[in-house]
């Protein structure tokens, strides 16, 4: 049978048991000192106590004139037996210089020599001693006593070690009854605060925490997706090398113990950190990121923070967008077979009806209408992708009703755009913005969608001052929409922003990640008043390396929609 290893003593228990021991070691170290001390004070007060009695009987008058009678004893003894009672030492014996004694607490030493030293007391001197003599060892004073300048006889008061021992065991027994109350209050004390030590630790011992550090770190750098853990004053109390990625804080900056509203986030992201309310697969735009943020305050009567876990889903974003064109394509497909199905069966109707050449003339007009449509887009915008994107919205916007057409102004040739400008951003960009339009503009008298796009090599500096700049991708969508209010200039790029009466959800992203596209490319963005109703918005975007700053987002009298 195989006895199950006992498992380690959790840290608290070590922690109680060494302070268990520790105040018990030192409780009873200090009885012990207090002893010994209390004993020597004892024995040094017991001779104190013992030479003042000495000296009271030698300086007593009846005692020298009981000396000079002829049997000094019979006064004498009666007189130290008396001053035993009344002083509470255990002896009293006076004696002639020789040491015979006349007085002891046992009748029958009388008479006999006393045992101890009398050189010094002979010599006209008090001293002290601790001896040993027939009523056992005890602490004892011998004075002299004089009458005139004669020392006519000796005094030995004295009190036995037994009845000193006796008075320090009493003394120790109310030393010991405080220790043992000391040591079970400090047992106590250990005890709950190593109870409340134990539910911190989940009972943990020292070798588990440090493997769950070891853990803790290692989860930390593996985990991809960012992580901050802020504690009860919303100040950074970890975040790891993804969160550092994602919120884009140097890896050599310490942010610990800062509060997230020093970090540089966007308001509408450091607001979601701020809340105490959880907040679940929110969306939020930084620089050059979609980010999905989870907070989930740390559970406890108080508050004592908040875990946020953060998702890069800026590719994950484009694809949805390009999906969704897909997906718009597809329908248009789809709507146009169905009329290409109608439009054949009309040219095969008008056949059978014997007018072939009114079938033709039918057929052949919807082929150059579609392929003009082609030719006037691939004839503006040479760029493969813009052109493709154009003629898919085009079918689109037909779709919803919506008149979509390109400017004769517009000139954008293959080739021209390099290398720091993906079409992916374009696409987001450009679609975006038609579909802003397009949204804006249907249900209209006239919906009608505008689109430019066009090179310029060179212009004035913003706002109006000398200086040119380099040669510039200019992208402008008009639509004759409702337009907004004059207060939404800069509102209708913040993400959640919309006018649409479905509400924020889903909604109101667009045009916060066609800013965010162009402050990565170091371009400027803005939207001003079309001629009539209806909005236009404005893209300038640097056919050169893109700088770091962010989308310049300028307004006049706003319209549109976001």
């Amino acid at each position: 049978m195989r006895l199950p290893v006992p498992r380690p003593r959790s840290l608290a228990g070590q922690l109680f048991a060494m302070q268990a021991v520790l105040i018990a070691v030192v409780v009873a170290g200090y009885a012990l000192f207090t002893y010994v001390s209390d004993r020597s004070q004892a024995e040094e007060a017991a001779g104190r106590q013992a030479t003042a009695v000495a000296r009271s009987v030698a300086d007593s008058p009846s005692v020298r004139e009981a000396i000079r009678t002829s049997d000094p004893s019979s006064r004498l003894q009666p007189y130290a037996l008396a001053v035993v009672r009344g002083t509470d030492v255990d002896f009293v014996t006076i004696m002639d210089p020789r040491g015979t004694r006349w007085t002891h607490p046992d009748p029958d030493q009388i008479g006999l020599p006393f045992q101890g030293h009398t050189a010094p007391a002979l010599r006209g001197r008090t001293f002290t001693e601790t001896y040993t003599g027939t009523l056992g060892p005890s602490v004892r004073a011998v004075t002299p006593i004089r009458d005139g300048d004669r020392i006519v006889g000796l005094v030995s008061a004295g009190i036995r070690v037994e009845e000193i021992s006796q008075r320090v065991r009493g003394q120790l027994a109310a030393l010991l009854g405080v220790a043992a109350g000391a040591l079970g209050l400090g047992a106590v004390g250990t005890y709950v605060i190593n109870a409340r030590l134990r539910r911190h630790t989940h009972g943990m011992n020292a070798t588990e925490l440090s493997h769950m550090h070891d853990y803790h770190q290692a989860a930390l750098h593996a985990v991809r997706e960012g992580l901050l853990m802020l504690d009860g004053r919303y100040r950074v109390a970890l975040i790891n090398d993804g969160g550092r990625e994602l919120l884009g804080v140097a890896p050599e900056e310490d942010v610990v113990g800062r509060s997230v509203t020093e970090l540089g986030l966007p308001a509408p992201l450091t607001g979601a950190l701020l809340d105490s309310q959880p907040r679940v697969d929110e969306v939020h735009l930084t620089a050059d990121r979609v980010l999905v943020v989870n907070t989930s305050p740390v559970s406890g009567g108080q508050r004592r923070g908040s875990v946020v876990t953060l998702r890069d889903v800026t590719e994950l974003q484009s694809l949805m967008g390009e999906l969704d064109s897909e997906r718009g394509f597809t329908q248009a497909l789809r709507s146009q077979a169905h009329e290409a199905a109608n439009r054949l069966h009309t040219v095969v109707s008008l056949i059978e009806l014997g007018r072939a050449e009114e079938a033709v003339d039918f057929a052949t007009a919807e082929l150059e209408l579609a392929q003009a449509l082609t030719d006037q887009v691939v004839a503006a915008v040479g760029e493969p992708v813009l052109a493709a994107l154009l003629l898919g919205k085009t079918a689109q916007a037909n779709e919803r009703g919506v008149e979509l057409v390109v400017s004769p102004e517009s000139r954008l040739d293959d080739g021209l755009l390099p290398d720091t400008l993906p079409a992916r951003d374009l696409v987001t960009i450009l679609g975006n913005l038609i579909d802003n339009a397009v949204d804006a503009a249907q249900g209209g008298v006239r919906p009608r969608v505008t689109v430019t796009a066009l090179t310029e090599g060179g212009a004035e500096g913003a706002e109006g001052t000398a200086g040119a700049r380099g040669p510039e991708l200019i992208l402008r969508v008009s639509d004759t929409g409702p337009g907004v209010a004059p207060d939404h200039a800069e509102a209708v790029f913040q993400r959640g922003f919309t006018t649409k009466p479905s509400g924020p959800g889903g909604r109101g992203l667009g045009l916060a990640l066609v800013r965010q596209a162009v402050g990565r490319h170091g371009g400027s963005l803005s939207v001003t008043s079309a001629e009539g109703d209806g909005a236009r918005f404005e893209v300038r975007l640097p056919l050169r390396a893109a700088d770091s700053g962010g989308a310049v987002v300028r307004g006049g009298r706003p319209g549109g929609d976001a």
